[in-house]
């Protein structure tokens, strides 16, 4: 299955658990994509030791997931 999950947010913890679950979609065989939208489009703001978004988002990457812009 196809999944698209829309970020538009720039909070730190809705960034870091929308990878967190594109991450777990990608576990289960999916297909996932992320489409950053308006605030979203600054991923990486925020990202710190509590909510470690590039970390999340590297692992994202390398499970063949995609990020749109």
């Amino acid at each position: 299955m196809q999944i698209l999950i829309i970020l538009s947010s720039n909070s730190p913890e809705i960034k870091w658990n929308a990878v967190r679950f594109g991450n777990f979609l990608l576990n289960a065989g999916e297909e996932v994509t992320i489409f950053l939208n308006g605030p979203g489009v600054n991923l990486y703001d925020g990202d710190s030791e509590q909510f470690p978004i590039s970390g999340e988002v590297k692992l994202f990457a390398l499970s063949d997931g995609l990020l749109a812009a």
